[in-house]
């Protein structure tokens, strides 16, 4: 009869070894959590957009203003509707010509909203024409 002596250090050595070697496959296999676009406080000013009713768009369009210099600085992406929102806000202050500017470089950001835009644009300049021929 043969008796079978464990040595308990190599056990030890070998759990180790092991635990050490799935640890570093599992590093190896994690990525870093970088999303595609810099969002900063987009979805806040959204939020806060449709909560207010609107109110406060001098405001919110200063912390977007902050928020796309920041986005820019560190070389990241716009988020799609970015442009789109912050020419609503312009827009909600009378400011035409900047409102028309953001939906122009929301379009060109992402030609999927052309359509969009574009209806939106036509309904600006409906508006801005009808006001100057009753002024």
């Amino acid at each position: 009869m043969q008796i079978l002596f464990i040595d308990v250090k190599k056990i030890h050595r070998f759990a180790l070894a092991a635990s050490l070697m799935a640890l570093a496959f599992l590093s190896a296999c994690a990525s870093t959590s970088s999303t595609l676009y810099q969002w900063q406080r987009y979805q806040e000013n959204v939020n806060a957009y449709f909560k207010t009713q609107g109110q406060d768009a001098q405001t919110q369009t200063l912390s977007m203003q902050e928020d796309l210099e920041k986005i820019r600085a560190n070389g990241g992406a716009v988020p799609p509707g970015y442009f789109a929102h912050m020419g609503l806000l312009y827009g909600k202050q009378g400011q035409v010509e900047l409102f028309v500017k953001h939906l122009e470089a929301e379009k060109k950001e992402f030609p999927e909203s052309a359509a969009f835009v574009d209806f939106l644009l036509r309904n600006v300049k409906k508006t801005n024409s009808k006001n100057k021929s009753k002024g």
